[in-house]
């Protein structure tokens, strides 16, 4: 799978990151592509996706928080985190075939976000 995650770092409880994930154009689809974040010794959370009406859909933890959008002219998706909690800190990674918050979908590398209180 072809996607490459930047954006990732380190912020403060409050602060705001904005995550890129630019596909290779055979990859992107405008449905179905998303964001889940995985956390050592946690379950695998979906976090944000465009499900298969194209229509946004989000984990209740992070809802009025994160915002997913996407530029399809540039094959990229974004999700524009704030507010952020230490609870958010993970690995976050962009996945396509991915079209309930649920379900795995593929992915690849992921980007990590760290949140500090």
């Amino acid at each position: 799978v072809q996607l490459a995650e930047s954006g990732g770092g380190s912020v403060q409880t409050g602060g705001s990151l904005s995550l890129s994930c630019t596909a290779h154009a055979y990859t992107y689809r405008r449905f179905c592509m998303g964001w889940f974040r995985q956390t050592p010794g946690k379950e695998r959370e979906g976090v944000a996706l465009f499900d298969s009406d194209e229509s946004p859909m989000y984990a209740d933890s992070v809802k009025g928080r994160f915002t997913i959008s996407r530029d399809n002219a540039k094959y990229t998706l974004y999700l524009q985190m704030n507010n952020l909690k230490p609870e958010d800190t993970g690995t976050y990674y962009c996945a396509t075939d991915y079209c309930d918050l649920g379900s795995r979908g593929r992915w690849d590398k992921g980007t990590q976000v760290t949140v500090s209180s």
